[in-house]
């Protein structure tokens, strides 16, 4: 309770932050905004889903101009939502997005990207990755931490890379001039702070990636941002690229929250740019670990993503949330040496940013998570239900 606390004194004191909640007498979701503390309801026809707030030419005109009616306290209702993700008899906290699509770029960083080159040299075997992680670090180094992507420099490591044969696909979308993005998440299926995240059944080697999100409208417009778990099956993609759906997208594997902060004249892009995360696990078997990762090291403009992912050749109705890719890439062992770092059931994972707060999870398999049952049509009814539509 006492990082509660914190987290609502010190972090939301400024910044406009909006967010979902589940509203048991509802039986739906309402849209939240933070004043001082305590939850507003601002849910109206103006803006129903998150999707219209951040449609809106000026979303903090908007909730300047709405009382909202007051639900609780943010201190109580995060209490409330740790794993509360299925229960629908209490108030608690949802991902802050709703009718967006969800997307996610991948090696963006030096380091992470230099790992995911170790995971597909290992196959997807983390007894081979310490040997890999060798012979790969020795031929690359540092020497891609200063390369812009797609630039004439990035183009000679590449055509030296080749020439020694350490070439890989995860280092043509780190260095070349097309940036990775994927599908994430379904729309309506990630999950917020308290929840329990889902990893595969079928996968040994996994880890948490710690990211900042954007939240984009339909004209790429970015409105705000907020914090992500990018759930990876280091196993999975690492034995084929081609697994990237089936290690990317399963129950409760995204997590997005706890709100949206806002762009406004004590938050924008460059804040974004410069953002520091922390990173960590607790295990039930007392093992901790504690990592970071930095924006001030991705090797693509935030700006560049958005728009290597929207534009004519894809457009997004309601807009998207955009994950950016993470510096941190686990290799301390937990169990044997060598074996490096996973998961295990019970693992509790905390990213944390000054200007946006904290992000917690539990972690369980996706088939012993909450199941998604609440789409879009069923967001839909609930919605024309209750008059807002």
């Amino acid at each position: 309770m006492t990082s509660v606390k914190k987290a609502v004194n010190e972090v939301f004191e400024t910044g406009t932050f909006v967010g979902r909640v589940w509203r048991p007498d509802v039986a739906g979701p309402a849209l939240v905004v933070l004043r001082g503390g305590d939850l507003f309801d601002i849910t109206s026809k103006e803006a129903p889903t998150m999707r219209d707030l951040l449609e809106l030419d000026d979303p903090i005109g908007f909730l300047a101009s709405r009382e909202g009616e007051r639900l609780s306290t943010l201190e109580a209702v995060m209490a409330a939502s740790v794993e509360a993700a299925g229960d629908l008899s209490g108030l608690h906290l949802l991902a802050p997005c709703d009718l967006q699509a969800v997307k996610a770029c991948g090696v963006t960083f030096a380091r992470s990207m230099i790992e995911r080159v170790i995971e597909e040299k290992a196959a997807g075997n983390p007894a081979l990755a310490e040997e890999m992680r060798e012979r790969v670090t020795a031929i690359i180094g540092d020497s891609l931490r200063d390369l812009k992507a797609g630039s004439p420099e990035a183009a000679k490591v590449k055509a030296a890379l080749i020439e020694v044969g350490v070439w890989s696909q995860y280092l043509e979308v780190g260095i070349g001039p097309d940036a990775e993005v994927f599908s994430k998440a379904q729309v309506l299926a990630s999950v917020g702070w308290g929840a329990s995240v889902g990893l595969h059944p079928i996968s040994k080697w996994n880890n948490p990636e710690p990211e900042i999100v954007l939240a984009v409208d339909s004209q790429g417009r970015v409105k705000g941002a907020t914090l992500g778990n990018d759930v990876n099956l280091r196993d999975v993609e690492g034995r084929s690229a081609l697994l990237l759906g089936k290690a990317k997208d399963n129950n409760a594997s995204s997590s997005i929250g706890p709100f949206i902060r806002l762009f406004d004249d004590t938050y924008s892009i460059d804040d974004v740019r410069s953002a520091d995360l922390s990173l960590t696990i607790s295990g039930t078997d007392g093992f901790v670990l504690k990592g970071a990762s930095t924006m001030r090291e991705i090797s693509r403009d935030p700006l560049d993503l958005v728009s290597q992912t929207i534009g004519r050749h894809h457009q997004y109705p309601d807009g998207f949330m955009l994950f950016m890719g993470t510096l941190f890439a686990p290799v301390e062992d937990r169990d044997a040496p060598g074996q490096g770092f996973t998961h295990k059931n019970g693992d509790v994972v905390t990213i944390s940013n000054a200007e946006l707060g904290s992000l917690t999870n539990t972690v369980r398999l996706s088939t012993e998570c909450p199941p998604w049952t609440f789409g879009a049509s069923a967001l839909m009814r609930n919605l024309a239900g209750r008059g807002l539509l």
